[in-house]
């Protein structure tokens, strides 16, 4: 994209020459400054500096990459068609999001959800820089309901890592250190319904790294990990299993013995041989390619072909997984997975007993 925007510079536009800072990533930062009335010194800039982390880590690293590449894309557009991001425009804006739905110039068209997500990003975009974004002007609101209202389809779901298919996804992991971290992983994702990020973000206690995102606690029964989710902090209680082979908290304690890992992050890369444990934190796309290998080499789905069997699972086939075959009450389901709602956590069910409540027989027919 960058090559098309420099050229686009020399392009003649017949509207205002844009501002070049108008194009840079989300100035969460340079947003938070002293008034020009009151005298800096060492403290106050001090805080300024730790006022500027607090802002960034106000929302999550992955969304603040996908809201910068928002704000880069329809600052280029705008240019493109002669015109300013700045201040915001609700008519050029609707026009923006036409494009999106119905391009012009032979680009695929986005996904309704994702034209939505561009929408956020946007409004989160002007605020902040000091705009607000009124997502309820007629401009906006009505082109993207009637987008919605045409082009909108059922969500995609990944495919759900059911009972059968975890233990065969285990069962190809060797008994090395990574093999160990990775069965750990795989079990612990599974039986506590976890993200990805949830996952990597661990600790072995409590505060022992900055970027922690929650710790672990090994009782007699299973584990506890208290976790900074998106709905805030929550308790997942996971239970031993019902033998060491496929017990996620046994699969814990093995890692971390052999791993001798008592401090700092739970899951950590290994050497090439993997023999030995690093100290940087795994990353959570190993998550997501930990599950497409193991699913692969498991031969499950094998009817269809490798492309379509690596499309179907992601790190939220494993939410999805203790969703769909727990045998319990559902609001203790929903509380494993932190959902807000009896309603999100349907969602992610992928089979469930649709019809154990007949409300045309309970109505006498």
């Amino acid at each position: 994209m960058s090559g098309n925007i420099e050229k686009s510079r020399s392009e003649p536009k017949a509207g205002p020459p844009p501002n070049e800072s108008d194009e840079r990533d989300p100035p969460t930062g340079e947003t938070l400054t002293l008034p020009s009335h009151v005298a800096g010194s060492g403290n106050l800039d001090r805080l300024v500096d730790t006022a500027r982390d607090y802002a960034v880590a106000s929302t999550a690293e992955n969304t603040n990459k996908a809201y910068a590449a928002d704000w880069k894309h329809f600052a280029r557009w705008c240019r493109l068609k002669g015109t300013d991001p700045l201040p915001p425009s609700p008519e050029m804006i609707g026009l923006y999001l036409t494009d999106l739905a119905a391009p012009t110039n032979g680009s695929p068209a986005l996904s309704v959800s994702t034209i939505d997500r561009r929408l956020s990003g946007l409004a989160w975009n002007y605020a902040q820089r000091g705009f607000s974004l009124d997502r309820k002007d007629r401009h906006i609101a009505t082109v993207l309901a009637g987008i919605k209202r045409k082009h909108a389809r059922p969500p995609v779901q990944k495919e759900a890592i059911l009972p059968e298919d975890i233990l065969a996804m285990v069962a190809t992991l060797g008994f090395d250190l990574r093999g160990l971290r990775d069965r750990a992983i795989l079990l612990l994702g599974y039986a506590g319904g976890l993200r990805r990020s949830e996952i990597v973000s661990l600790d072995v206690g409590k505060d022992d790294t900055p970027d922690s995102g929650g710790w672990i606690e090994i009782l007699d029964d299973g584990a506890v990990l208290t976790l900074n989710a998106k709905t805030g902090w929550r308790e997942v209680e996971i239970g031993r299993g019902s033998s060491e082979q496929t017990c996620p908290v046994h699969a814990l304690e093995q890692w971390l013995h052999f791993a001798k890992i008592d401090f700092g992050p739970v899951f950590v890369r290994t050497s090439r041989n993997g023999k030995m444990a690093l100290e940087a934190r795994l990353s959570d796309k190993h998550v997501a390619r930990l599950i497409k290998t193991t699913v692969l080499k498991s031969g499950i789905r094998a009817e269809l072909p490798e492309k379509d069997r690596l499309a179907q699972f992601s790190g939220h086939s494993l939410r999805a997984g203790l969703a769909s075959s727990a045998e319990a009450d559902e609001r203790y389901v929903q509380k494993q997975l932190g959902h807000a709602s009896a309603e999100m956590t349907r969602r992610y069910q992928r089979r469930r007993d649709r019809f154990r409540v007949n409300l045309t027989k309970a109505a006498g027919l």
